[in-house]
């Protein structure tokens, strides 16, 4: 199979679809690889790098498309790719299309076949090609939170871990999923308060058995969101239901009830956030004030540490980029129901019933 690596074009996106360790094992069973040049340049790989593979480096990102059956990407296509996927095209990357109808609307039309990391399923319902993300995304997390906290960027001034004689600052963390017990785990170890909420007690018990005891639980419901988010200082959305919209934990009015200079880290922005006022931000201008309380919602996190981000990544997507290669999409999803869930968009037809249900 012929397959591309083009370079991510998203504001700020460092990562690169396959490491050079990737490609070789590519190239190795006789696949034909094309990486555009400087595609893994912000990821520490040079393109001698994928040379001493066998890859075959392009100019642009048109000949790449061009040149490609299968596209391995790490973000979802912006405006300016979406003339260069086709019928003949399988584009195997992180779509989140529930959080995006124009995005879906033309991946129909391209008539390609879209497979989308998130929504690839393991047996137990974990979800093993966002879990390296998620892991850090949920440690950036705080350390962005942290970092906006500081009273020069308009936080409240406080300092999470506190110093002797003042108590440390106070963290929620809304969901007990990857995203959260990551985030509370960093929290935890700043020598924050942090209470985790989420509405599977199987998970709170997990947490309860794992963490620390300044790491607090509790069932996460209206009532007592909305007694937290008064006297915490930062907030960390991580709620994900798999494939489809984020549910709005936190209105817009209830932004009065918190402290100026509190601080949201919405992670849960690439499903459309669980905080109302959620929207999408970049590296470049990552925040904004919304009722005197600070939001950061940066929808590609990872992408600020793209060197660790990529090399969490091929771990996991490099077994499945192997199998597609090896036996086209058709056959390897008929073999492994598990990348079969990954299928969102395949020829015109969404066949993925959460994003159809995103947008009725």
């Amino acid at each position: 199979m012929r397959i591309g690596v083009p370079k991510e074009i998203k504001n700020n996106e460092s990562r690169v679809g396959m490491t050079p360790a990737g490609v070789f094992e590519l190239t190795k069973r006789s696949h034909k690889v094309f990486v555009q040049t400087n595609a893994g340049f912000g990821s520490g790989f040079f393109d001698q790098d994928y040379k001493d593979v066998g890859a075959v480096i392009l100019d642009s990102i048109q000949e790449v498309y061009e040149a490609s059956d299968m596209i391995v990407k790490v973000k979802e296509p912006i405006e300016v790719e979406y003339p260069l996927i086709n019928s003949k095209h399988t584009i195997f990357t992180y779509f989140h299309f529930a959080s995006s109808e124009i995005l879906t609307r033309k991946m129909i039309e391209s008539n390609a076949v879209c497979i989308a990391y998130e929504t690839v399923e393991d047996d137990d319902g974990s979800l093993p090609l966002l879990t390296p993300m998620s892991e850090v995304a949920g440690r950036m997390a705080i350390q962005q939170g942290a970092k906006y906290l500081e009273k020069p960027i308009k936080g409240r001034g406080v300092l999470l871990g506190g110093v002797p004689g003042v108590p440390p600052g106070r963290v929620l963390v809304l969901g007990a999923g990857v995203v959260g017990i990551q985030a509370a785990k960093m929290a935890a170890g700043l020598g924050a308060h942090v209470t985790i909420m989420d509405i599977d007690m199987k998970r709170l018990r997990h947490v309860n058995n794992i963490m620390p005891n300044h790491v607090v639980t509790e069932f996460s419901s209206e009532y007592n969101i909305r007694k937290r988010i008064k006297d915490h200082d930062l907030i960390v959305g991580g709620v994900l239901i798999k494939g489809a919209k984020a549910p709005k934990l936190i209105t817009r009015d209830m932004l009065k009830d918190m402290r100026p200079g509190t601080v949201i880290v919405d992670v849960a922005v690439d499903q459309g956030g669980c905080i109302e006022t959620t929207k999408a931000t970049t590296h470049e201008n990552p925040t904004y004030i919304v009722d005197d309380v600070v939001h950061y919602c940066v929808a590609n996190m990872p992408g600020a540490v793209p060197y660790t981000s990529t090399l969490a990544l091929t771990n996991v997507t490099l077994p499945y980029v192997l199998k597609l290669a090896d036996l086209g999409w058709e056959k390897a999803c008929e073999q492994d129901h598990n990348l079969a869930k990954g299928l969102n968009v395949v020829k015109g037809e969404v066949v993925y019933e959460e994003i159809s249900e995103a947008f009725v």
